[in-house]
């Protein structure tokens, strides 16, 4: 691991207040918000840490214009032109369930592998390099053509969570365990600002074609996907450049390392089941983050089938992301106070509320309200969840532990969006898929519940 050149928070609080005796009971609290805030400042002033955290700001892109935003509306109304929208439903939620369950089998494998030898970034980069081609590529598909669509977006999920699962296990290398909890933070913060921006720009194109000299709505979603493709790339760059991965010798084959890493995925499974807490913390993992994960790629499909305008699901969109922005640091903050445990209750308790209320909604001022309060919650669930893991886990096993830990929630992502398409098409009611999402949260509070999480910054 990279030698850190930034002070530790107790450093930061002996330089705030260099008598720490004198007159604790008036200084002690100044003296750790003090602290509190050097360490935001330093971990912004950190290369490797900001360049990491870059990477969110990048591929988030790809999470709101095309996972959430574009590609739902486009799909239903575009690709799937004159298909029955519960069929439609149907067939959007088959598409995500499919790349989530490839992606679920790959995840533990090639995160073993970049372990052997040290390529991470190496990795990333193939990924990455795999989504943002085929996510340019969704601009060459013409209209009715679903099932290319759905190809093309199965491999650039694929390029977007296998980048994830590698960017996630460089945690580790650019932060300290005392800092996971800030540093997980400030990526997705910076992933709601990133993908936010260039959202608002897509939004622009669309609602207004002529001004950026698009013929018209459908050529300008199209060559948003392309802007996606660009953004992405260009922002993982830093990454690239600015994040040092420890090196470790590696004398193994390819095919050696792959046989390596499947018993390694072998013995990770055999390792988390004898870790008590940390099996029963990935089981409400898998159950609360495909509740989230559902909603997240679902809603504007939701919206569409109750005959909300699509401009409206688009700004909605748009509130959830600038809100997330400055709501990620502050969970951040919140779950420092309140402990991880109690912080991920109070997120999975606002989304099930969400699902609740979504049944019974008929306004698009409803979702704009709704777009809000998960704004508050989407990023500090993530973050708070991804901290937590990298708190359990050998630092330097990351690289197979995040590929454990994404194939948890990938194949937990095969559930919810089938889920609420196969609700949708049995029922023949849109508002019922939406309210089955609520079980996912309840099941995952109670083995929530059970889990120990030890909170290192509090240690």
């Amino acid at each position: 691991m990279p030698t850190q050149t930034y002070p530790s928070s107790q450093e930061a609080a002996a330089k705030a207040n260099p008598n720490p005796n004198s007159n604790p009971s008036v200084h002690s609290l100044t003296t750790q918000d003090r602290a509190q805030q050097a360490g935001w400042k330093t971990l912004l002033r950190n290369r490797s840490i900001f360049s990491w955290a870059l990477y969110d700001w990048a591929n988030s892109s790809f999470a709101t214009t095309v996972m959430a935003g574009f590609f739902p509306v486009f799909f239903k109304t575009y690709w799937s032109s004159g298909a029955d929208v519960n069929i439609s439903t149907y067939q959007l939620g088959f598409a995500n369930s499919l790349a989530s369950g490839v992606l679920a089998i790959l995840s533990p494998v090639i995160g073993s592998f970049a372990d052997q030898g040290s390529a991470k970034k190496k990795a990333l980069l193939v990924f990455t390099l795999l989504g943002v081609i085929m996510t340019g590529s969704l601009f060459m598909v013409a209209k009715g053509q679903w099932p290319l669509a759905i190809a093309i977006y199965l491999f650039a999920n694929v390029g977007f969570a296998g980048g994830n699962n590698f960017y996630d296990s460089l945690l580790t290398t650019v932060s300290r365990p005392s800092e996971t909890q800030k540093v997980s933070a400030m990526g997705y913060s910076l992933g709601y600002l990133g993908g936010g921006l260039l959202f608002a720009l897509n939004v622009g194109m669309v609602l207004y074609p002529q001004i950026f000299g698009f013929s018209d709505q459908a050529v300008a979603i199209r060559a948003s996907f392309l802007t996606v493709a660009i953004w992405w790339f260009v922002f993982t760059l830093p990454l690239l450049l600015f994040v040092h991965e420890e090196q470790k010798p590696n004398h193994l084959s390819p095919k050696q390392i792959i046989v390596k890493g499947l018993s390694q995925v072998l013995y990770t499974f055999h390792d988390v089941r004898s870790k008590k807490n940390l099996g029963l913390f990935l089981i409400a993992y898998f159950f609360y983050i495909d509740g989230v994960n559902t909603i997240m790629r679902m809603a504007v499909d939701y919206g569409l089938s109750l005959g909300f305008p699509s401009e409206s699901l688009i700004v909605a969109l748009l509130l959830t992301q600038f809100v997330g922005f400055p709501a990620a640091f502050a969970y951040g903050w919140f779950a420092e106070k309140v402990g991880s445990k109690n912080s991920l209750y109070m997120a999975i308790l606002v989304y099930a509320a969400v699902c609740v209320f979504s049944y019974s909604m008929s306004t698009p001022t409803h979702f704009y309200v709704l777009a809000i309060v998960i704004g508050l919650v989407q990023g500090g669930i993530q973050a708070v969840s991804r901290s937590v893991f990298a708190n359990m886990i050998p630092r330097e096993q990351a690289g197979e532990y995040f590929g454990f830990f994404n194939m948890i929630g990938k194949f937990s992502s095969v559930m919810g969006p089938y889920l609420i398409g196969a609700v949708s098409l049995l029922t023949h009611n849109s508002r019922l898929s939406i309210l089955s999402i609520v079980l996912l949260f309840a099941i995952g509070s109670f083995f929530l519940y059970w889990a120990k999480l030890s909170d290192s910054l509090k240690e």
